[in-house]
């Protein structure tokens, strides 16, 4: 049932360790209790004991929009001390905030919808809070500014936390990149964060409130909806107090959401480091001296009831913040191309039978228990190594006129192609030890639906770069033999199933959308589609996948985090639609891009994560705006994204919008940083690519690289580069 539309309450709480946050109750200044006429203050004495008081925008003082207006990320980075508090989203000091950027106060003192800005102040644990309450403006929000100033006699530590209500029984989240709805499925294999009703399960890491440090998203903006509409707040990565927070909580007796704001971050309650064994929760609290005084910003938004309503914002977020971000790409697009070209040649290339081997290491001279190279002696047929990233070695070797790289890419191509399965498919991966094997899935002879069709993808793009003539015969009989399978076994529906039998080819999971890529590979098949059966398949398929597109949720594509929502869903979805309107012209199939690519980019980052300059990312001053957090399960940055360029660059086109071509561009401009240079850049040799950059505590302590070569992120990054220079971008 849906529920009514609500106003939404903004609240200022003073959070800490082992107590119940305590909310500052806030009137409009010059009312009684606030701020007199000449600037001085006449607080009420029961004012900390106040139940009631909103925050009243009618008055002087209005915060100019026009100004600077630009979060301010400045400020030292935070320490991680054990500690909890509890967090109480009931309570007074309430702003409401009705329909888009107005102001409905509902009750004695209400307020009219599009209320003037202006200036509020109230007292509470021995912290005097200052507010100014901007005008509404549109996809940018209203401003908040708040002036906190410690009066206490002794030191505290504390947290301040801004915090906005709506009406939600079932609500809906999103923190950019890092979680969306419930976030884990149920009966997702990988466990990470997951939201329930009710949940209260830390050690399952099951709950029905999290807080988060900021940089574990792309932007640190935190959204709920409910039936009737919803709220979102924004900050920076940083304030004075150091590293921000974001969180979310959700009270079923009362059916209110909540999303908020900490300053300093709070994790809670529990901390996700990248393993289904959660971290203790983390406070870093700020200890506060007598007198002491910050300044906090951030961004209010009231919502419609379409989840799509984050883009504009996000949109919006991205264009203030190009003036403070900048990346600086150490060479160009020619450049990076032949150090790529290089690096996967002279590294990951073995001739012996022909493959792309998944990783190698930096260090040359570190073995394993086996005394052996530490290097992954595996590849997959597509995804993290394979066909895709043959091809791009293709492309630049035709281009270039550098034999050597044609005779490696094309013998990749032949040693998959030469050994199918007995269903008719690609293999998943192949194993030094172990020869072709099912892909990396829980079930036994399991083969992922992703991974065979980007391998049948990119084999359909490789036939066209050879043309007639020059492809091996069994490159054309894969083709037609895996695009057979994936047609014969569609569903009615259109769903092509996300796990198949290796030996019968039969459908063994139908979860999840990792059947999305065949839509684009079936789309493109037209010189083997005599019959038209690929291209019915795929307007069947792009029909079913739809409904993963418009419910802001698609889920599966990468082999090693189950059901988790990840940036590669976004990447096959806009690749998908793309192909669909290339070959159809259809405005829906053009709209459903359009969205994906919306999606897409809330994985993206819209800032430069600030790095300790100790830290090899901070030493080299990596700047992370243009790149993708890879799941909201695998927390790292990496550079999978650049392979659908050309598709973000043919949307811009389509659309008439130079949107997403530019952010396109932005994250190829981002990841030709590291990309080693020479021997010994960065610990690497010419042309290796890392694909973990840690941007965040996940995995490893925030401003580590992975110190291992991935065959797919220096494929990835050529691939990127031969699109652009294909498309005459800019260098």
């Amino acid at each position: 049932m849906a529920e009514p539309g609500a106003p939404a309450r903004l609240v200022v709480e003073i959070v800490r360790p082992s107590r119940a946050s305590v909310p500052v109750p806030l009137r409009r200044c010059g009312s009684e209790g606030g701020e007199t006429a000449d600037g001085g203050r006449a607080v009420d004495q029961d004012d900390e004991a106040a139940a009631t008081g909103a925050l009243d925008p009618a008055g002087a003082g209005a915060l100019d929009p026009a100004g600077a207006g630009a979060l301010d990320p400045a400020g030292p980075a935070a320490l991680d001390v054990a500690g909890a508090g509890a967090l109480d989203p009931a309570g007074p000091a309430a702003l409401d905030v009705a329909g888009p950027g107005a102001l409905d106060v509902a009750g004695p003192g209400a307020l009219d919808v599009g209320a003037p800005p202006g200036r509020f102040h109230g007292t509470a644990a021995g912290f005097t809070v200052g507010a100014a309450l901007g005008p509404p403006a549109g996809a940018d929000g209203r401003t908040l500014e708040l002036d906190v100033h410690y009066e206490g006699e002794e030191v505290t530590e504390a947290t301040v936390r801004l915090r906005a209500e709506t009406p939600a029984r079932d609500p809906w989240w999103l923190i950019p990149g890092l979680f969306y709805g419930e976030n884990r499925p149920e009966g997702c294999d990988r466990i990470f964060p997951r939201f329930a009703v009710g949940a209260d399960d830390p050690a399952g890491m099951v709950s029905c409130r999290w807080e988060f440090r900021a940089d574990r998203a792309a932007t640190p903006a935190v959204f709920a909806w409910g039936g009737g509409g919803g709220v979102a707040l924004l900050t920076a990565e940083t304030s004075p107090l150091g590293t921000s927070g974001l969180g979310l909580a959700h009270e079923e007796q009362t059916g209110s959401a909540s999303v908020s704001l900490l300053f300093p971050y709070r994790e809670t309650p529990v901390t996700y480091y990248g393993s289904a064994q959660p971290l203790p929760a983390q406070v870093a609290g700020h200890r506060w001296r007598p007198g002491e005084r910050v300044r906090l910003e951030a961004r209010a938004y009231s919502l419609g009831g379409d989840r799509h309503a984050y883009a504009p914002i996000l949109r919006a977020e991205h264009a203030r913040q190009r003036h403070e971000a900048g990346v600086q790409p150490w060479v160009s697009i020619p450049e990076a191309a032949d150090l790529t070209a290089h690096g996967l040649l002279t590294w990951h290339y073995d001739p012996d039978p022909g493959v792309l081997l998944e990783t190698v290491g930096f260090d040359r001279e570190v073995t394993g228990r086996d005394g052996r190279p530490v290097d992954r002696q595996a590849m997959h047929v597509a995804w993290i190594s394979g066909i895709p990233w043959a091809y791009a070695l293709l492309a630049h070797g035709r281009r270039t006129g550098r034999a050597a790289e044609v005779e490696a890419a094309r013998s990749v191509i032949d040693h998959v192609c030469a050994n199918l399965a007995p269903a008719g498919t690609f293999w998943g991966r192949w194993d030094r030890a172990l020869g072709w094997r099912a892909s990396w899935s829980p079930i036994p002879d399991g083969l992922h639906q992703r991974t065979l069709a980007e391998a049948t993808l990119f084999l359909l793009r490789a036939l066209d770069l050879e043309g007639p003539g020059r492809a091996a015969p069994s490159w054309t009989a894969a083709a037609r033999a895996n695009l057979r399978a994936a047609v014969r076994h569609q569903r009615a529906d259109g769903n092509l199933g996300s796990v198949v039998h290796a030996r019968t080819g039969e459908v063994l999971s139908w979860r999840g959308a990792s059947g999305l890529t065949w839509v684009a590979a079936l789309a493109e098949a037209g010189g083997l589609d005599d019959d038209g059966a690929c291209l019915a398949a795929a307007v069947r398929a792009g029909e079913y996948y739809a409904s993963f597109v418009e419910a802001e949720f698609i889920n599966g594509a990468p082999e090693d985090v189950d059901l988790a929502p990840t940036a590669e869903d976004g990447y096959a979805a806009v690749m998908a639609y793309v192909a669909l309107h290339r070959r159809t012209g259809a405005p829906r199939w053009l709209d459903l891009a359009r969205r994906a690519a919306d999606w897409m980019l809330t994985f993206r980052y819209t800032y430069d994560v600030r790095f300790d300059p100790r830290t090899l990312l901070g030493a080299y001053g990596f700047a992370t705006r243009g790149a993708d957090q890879a799941s909201v399960s695998n927390q790292h940055l990496g550079a999978y994204g650049l392979v659908c360029t050309s598709e973000l660059v043919e949307l811009s086109v389509a659309l008439g919008d130079p949107h997403y071509a530019e952010r396109a561009m932005e994250t190829l401009a981002c990841f030709r940083q590291f990309v080693a240079r020479q021997d010994g850049d960065f610990n690497a040799y010419r042309g290796m690519v890392t694909e973990r950059y840690y941007h965040t505590t996940c995995f490893q302590p925030k401003g580590m690289l992975l110190t291992l070569s991935h065959a797919w992120s220096v494929g990835v990054l050529l691939l990127a580069c031969e699109q652009a220079l294909a498309a005459d971008r800019p260098a």
